[in-house]
């Protein structure tokens, strides 16, 4: 009741490898500055060289952890997780990291994204005899990579890697190293830093990369793994780049925080474009444009600088009754999203008023959003959204929802207007979105040269970059996806 009509979170991954000293105490820290993708659930596996301690559970980074609580996690390697539960569901036994045991040691798992041939691969495990535990798709690559040939971990990895389809980024405790790579598509963000005393880390994103102090920090390529023992690093193109990336453009809509940088480019201004374009796209004549924080902030920004139109708050958010297992008395219920917004009156009152979201799922915020407006004396609102309408399901680590939940699949723009009642509602178009975002401009390893813009927009048109073949969790329904 509590969650805004968002594209839920995917997982954050961390990885860390120091020279000497505590691990567990950096992962920590880090998890804090992922913990927006993922709050369902978070865990820090540690590695002294010779065992593993783990410790996870279900809430957020600072319920799942405490001084008692990370004190017993001793070593200088360490890989962390924060969850939202995409493959699997949100229950103790999907919880990362993975640990797991195997003829060469202890192996620690770490997954950020989602597996589209992950029945297949399950079946065949079953077929082999393996024992799994939980739904998801990370033990499923646990064990793959546990049976998978090779002298050392990193060759294991790449040699398993082939193996997948999707999006995956992974870190790894393994041995007396810390092993990271991310998929050959390049889905998901994952990015490498180092230490100034010494030592790396990989994160999802890089703020979390620059709140631990790191500096030097790149993106890591897709299809490449990263290498990580006490003060060295080494890296190797275990998989070649698929020559069409398929770089999620929700990251820059409204997944990771304004402050990260990804594909050499600044969230925080891609949002600000954004704005813009929607500006040049749907313009309204309006008193104020107001932004739904907090991704939206930028956007509105941008809306604001091109129409010309006033800047100012119209929400006050309150950003700490989006997670929580006390369930509301009637009356709060009947609140709804008024828990979670309170409108600045002085701001709307007599206003025309543009507010400016990231995005239009279920159709469920929207409405109640635009009543507040309404209440609060405003005299039109008008509604414009900086992502296409959401007409498909996402199958690479996003819950978006199902074909029967996705309001865009069922209805069009002007019926979505009435049903949330504004006044007018825009949504920015494919190509308007690609020219706020741009396209990649990573060039990608060993000479090859990339076709098209080099993000994935499946969401909007239905094509899919690979063929997904995953039965959706909300209705059981199967689809057979296209190549895009």
């Amino acid at each position: 009741m509590f969650d805004s009509d968002q594209p839920k979170e995917e997982c954050g991954v961390l990885g860390i490898s120091l020279p000497s000293g505590d691990a567990a105490s950096s992962a920590f820290f880090g998890l804090h500055a992922l913990q927006h993708r993922g709050q369902e659930a978070a865990g820090i596996a540690v590695s002294d060289g010779r065992a593993v301690r783990l410790h996870k559970g279900q809430g957020l980074v600072s319920s799942v952890f405490s001084p008692e609580k990370l004190a017993p996690l001793v070593g200088s390697m360490a890989i962390g997780h924060t969850r939202y539960s995409t493959t699997g569901g949100n229950n103790e036994r999907n919880v990362q990291p993975f640990v797991v045991e195997t003829m060469y040691g202890p192996l620690g798992v770490t997954h950020n994204g989602n597996v589209t041939n992950a029945d297949r691969l399950r079946e065949g495990l079953l077929e082999r005899g393996a024992g799994l535990m939980s739904s998801s798709d990370t033990e499923v690559i646990s064990l793959m990579l546990a049976a998978a040939k090779g002298e050392t971990w990193e060759e294991r990895l790449a040699n398993m890697m082939s193996s997948l389809e999707g999006a995956f980024c992974l870190a790894l405790l393994a041995g007396t190293k810390v092993v990271a790579t991310r998929d050959p598509w390049g889905f998901r963000p994952l990015s490498v830093g180092k230490f100034p005393t010494g030592g790396h880390a990989v994160a999802s994103e890089t703020g979390a990369l620059r709140t631990l102090g790191c500096e030097n920090i790149r993106e890591i390529q897709p299809g490449e793994v990263i290498v990580m023992q006490g003060a060295l690093m080494k890296s190797f193109q275990a998989v070649k780049p698929k020559t069409k990336q398929a770089r999620c453009t929700f990251e820059h809509i409204y997944f990771s925080r304004p402050d990260a940088v990804w594909d050499g480019k600044s969230v925080h201004a891609v949002r600000q474009r954004l704005g813009e374009e929607l500006a040049r796209e749907h313009p309204v004549e309006a008193d104020v444009v107001i932004p739904v924080p907090d991704s939206s902030m930028p956007a509105a920004i941008g809306y604001a600088a091109v129409s010309g139109i006033t800047y100012n708050e119209g929400f006050v958010k309150n950003r700490y009754i989006g997670r929580t297992f006390i369930e509301p008395t009637d009356d709060l219920r009947r609140q709804g999203v008024a828990l979670k917004f309170m409108t600045l009156e002085e701001n709307l009152y007599g206003k025309r008023v543009v507010m400016v979201d990231d995005s239009i799922v279920r159709g469920t915020t929207s409405g109640p959003l635009v009543r507040l407006v309404r209440e609060a004396g405003a005299t039109e609102v008008h509604v414009r959204i900086t992502c296409p309408p959401i007409a498909h399901p996402c199958f690479f680590g996003v819950d978006m929802g199902s074909y029967d939940q996705l309001i865009a699949h069922q209805l069009g723009v002007p019926e979505i207007a009435a049903h949330i009642g504004a006044d007018s509602l825009g949504f920015i178009s494919v190509d308007r979105m690609m020219t706020a975002i741009g396209p990649s401009v990573m060039p990608l390893p060993g000479g090859v040269e990339a076709e098209g813009h080099g993000y994935c927009n499946a969401c909007f048109t239905g094509q899919y970059p690979v063929p997904v073949q995953l039965s959706l969790a909300d209705n059981k329904q199967r689809f057979d996806g296209v190549l895009g």
